[in-house]
């Protein structure tokens, strides 16, 4: 009677044993199929953000190009009248404005709030890797523009920071980062189930979060 019970224990253990490797194989298979879906999706970004980041810390050793373009004119009459009308009415640039610097002097002005004053007219220009700007003269249409073009480390750089690179890649940023934390946390916990097999797993991930720790506690000031 011992010897059945005993079995009877036994093969409940073997069951019970069965079924968390059941469950643990698929939670391994989600969390792997998650892991490589966020991988596939962060590739280019983290490369993209691990090579500007480099740059970006060894900004003052990379040398930097800048590229200058002026124009110094003065409008047409016939050009001067339609902006002297926006400016009474605060809107956009006109459109003879823009076709009219476009086919002169191959300047394309995208679409942009500008900030009038009394006697003159501003357009602000800024973008990744560079600078713009352009300013009339309302009375006598005398017009100044100068774009300044500091290269591609420059441009990548700023794509990095967010900076004037306008609505949508803000929010391909906050999709990025959600899927680098979905890939991250999806990491740890493959590392986690198999903890148990390789000894060296926990030392290493701790050893990756006290390092930054305390280069930040004892080294950055």
């Amino acid at each position: 009677m011992q010897d059945i019970q005993g079995q009877s224990e036994q093969a409940s253990d073997v069951n019970k044993a069965s079924a968390q490797g059941q469950k643990r194989a698929v939670w391994m298979r989600r969390l792997m199929t998650w892991h490589w879906i966020s991988s596939a999706f962060a590739l280019f970004g983290m490369l993209l953000f691990a090579v500007t980041g480099f740059t970006l810390n060894h900004a003052g050793q990379i040398p930097a190009s800048k590229e200058v373009v002026t124009v110094e004119t003065v409008l047409p009459e016939a050009l001067l009248a339609p902006l002297q009308q926006a400016a009474v009415d605060e809107s956009e640039l006109p459109a003879e404005l823009h076709d009219w610097l476009q086919s002169e002097y191959d300047l394309s002005l995208p679409a942009r709030e500008p900030e009038w004053s009394e006697f003159e007219v501003y357009l602000s220009l800024p973008r990744p890797g560079g600078d713009a700007w352009l300013s009339v003269d309302l009375e006598t249409g005398d017009l100044l523009y100068e774009s300044t073009d500091r290269g591609w480390i420059a441009y990548l750089n700023d794509l990095h920071k967010g900076r004037d690179a306008g609505q949508a890649w803000s929010l391909f940023i906050d999709f990025f980062a959600l899927v680098c934390l979905v890939f991250s946390l999806t990491g740890l916990a493959v590392l986690w189930l198999h903890a148990r097999e390789r000894a060296s797993v926990w030392p290493v991930t701790g050893l990756g979060v006290l390092l930054p720790v305390l280069l930040a506690l004892l080294v950055v000031h």
